[in-house]
């Protein structure tokens, strides 16, 4: 009866608690450092160049628009706040224009950053063009 339990611990117990370790382990608390909104881009929007790249007048709208979207979160240089994550790391400054302006439009509910869609596509590429420049 005993080596019963045993097998019994052993074969299903030991197996659950591990999985129940693993799906309660604590998530990321950042979108950017999680990375699975990536995984969410369509690879035409990802390929998606920034039609205001390396353009001085765009960078400094997109400074204006994050000022009054953005910096209430991330902070007013980007660099976070709390628990949103500073905009000046390596996961952002690697992610394509494409991909950032894809959640500029669509957000991540999941992780407190809202959907941007309301602002022309312009001025989501003015946002971008800003946030590469910090680099």
């Amino acid at each position: 009866m005993m080596r019963r339990f045993f097998f019994f611990a052993l074969v299903c117990l030991v197996p659950m608690a591990a999985l129940v370790a693993t799906t309660t382990a604590p998530m990321s608390n950042s979108i950017f450092e999680e990375g699975s909104w990536k995984l969410k881009i369509p690879e035409k929007q990802r390929l998606r160049q920034n039609p205001f790249e390396g353009n001085s007048d765009a960078v400094a709208a997109g400074s204006k628009l994050f000022q009054q979207n953005c910096a209430q979160c991330h902070g007013g240089e980007a660099s976070g706040r709390g628990k949103k994550p500073s905009l000046r790391t390596d996961r952002v400054r690697m992610a394509t224009p494409g991909e950032l302006e894809w959640l500029l439009k669509n957000g991540s509910l999941k992780y407190g950053m809202p959907s941007w869609s309301r602002l022309p596509e312009q001025q989501r590429w003015q946002i971008v063009s800003y946030l590469k420049s910090l680099q």
